[in-house]
């Protein structure tokens, strides 16, 4: 297996664990409320005080949060921004579990300043990871990572409109867009490992450009 695209087992179990446990955990605290439309109302209500058994989906956000963490500490193929960018979305998704919103209040400003950031820094990491070189696995492409990062913007724009507009596809929209933001990093982890596995199609002794740590030549 090559050694410049080698992601770390247990970088490949993290970011396969977040989305699984993420769904896991909104499906398992929706069905222990009384009432609770997940079309219709947030994720972030099954955390809220007053909900059924609130530690579920509260600790869904620590647990996913640290899986994210612990995914850009192992994602060495990319871009050292990219993985900072993704490792604060992740503090951000724990931030959000810390600050609960609350009933009553429309606009909880502490969670949805958090909730913002993480939004905003799972929409950019893929435009700041990206890797140039003809081996680069298809996940760190410049042009996949920009279609990822446009895809994850699309979403997060449908999630805040109609959270602004109290429309009634809330749930519907956050729960799109939690499974895109889940499922990326472990797309980017699997095409690293397949370009670990298949080798860089280089001629012998010549060096990738956009491998971890070399610098492309000036022409």
């Amino acid at each position: 297996m090559s050694p410049v695209w080698r992601v770390p087992w247990w970088g490949v179990a993290s970011s396969a664990a977040a989305p699984v446990l993420m769904v896991a955990g909104w499906t398992i605290a929706a069905r222990l409320q009384g009432s609770y439309d997940p079309v219709a109302d947030t994720v972030s209500a099954l955390a809220a005080p007053g909900a059924v058994d609130r530690w579920v989906m509260t600790a869904t956000f620590v647990v996913v949060g640290a899986c994210y963490f612990v995914t850009g500490l192992a994602l060495r193929s990319a871009r050292m921004p990219g993985r900072l960018v993704l490792m604060a979305a992740a503090v951000a998704g724990v931030l959000v579990a810390a600050n609960p919103e609350h009933p009553g209040i429309r606009f909880p400003l502490p969670h949805m300043i958090c909730g913002g950031a993480g939004i905003i820094a799972t929409v950019a990491w893929p435009a700041v990871a990206w890797r140039r070189g003809p081996s680069t696995p298809w996940g760190l492409r410049p042009a996949v990572s920009a279609a990822a990062a446009v895809v994850l913007l699309f979403l997060a724009v449908w999630f805040a409109v109609e959270l602004a507009a109290g429309g009634g596809q809330v749930g519907l929209a956050e729960r799109v867009f939690g499974v895109a933001q889940g499922l990326w990093p472990l797309a980017v982890v699997v095409s690293c490992c397949y370009a670990a596995r298949t080798g860089a199609r280089l001629a012998p002794g010549q060096p990738d450009p956009g491998a971890p740590g070399l610098r492309a030549s000036s022409p």
